[in-house]
């Protein structure tokens, strides 16, 4: 077993091999922010439209917030909140 470690090096030391120098990489990561979609209405029409949503394959509906009452009464809203890559 020894050996056959030898000789990968032995053959490792023999081949050309190209040093690569890092380059950085922040420039190259996308920017990511955050985005808030607030779907407010009755109730029926903010469940139908998370749906909708749904269906189209934009948001998954889990990834909504439960309905939440406003100050309005009858009326409901829900919140999703997705990172974008934002284009420079």
């Amino acid at each position: 077993m020894k050996l056959k470690y030898r000789n990968f090096l032995a053959d490792a030391s023999n081949q050309d091999l190209a040093i690569l120098h890092p380059q950085p990489i922040i420039s190259q990561i996308p920017e990511r922010e955050k985005i808030k979609h607030t779907l407010t209405g009755s109730s029926k029409a903010v469940i139908g439209t998370i749906q909708v949503l749904h269906q189209l394959g934009y948001a998954n509906i889990q990834d909504w917030t439960p309905l939440l009452p406003t100050s309005n009464p009858g009326e409901v809203m829900s919140i999703l909140v997705r990172s974008i890559i934002v284009q420079q």
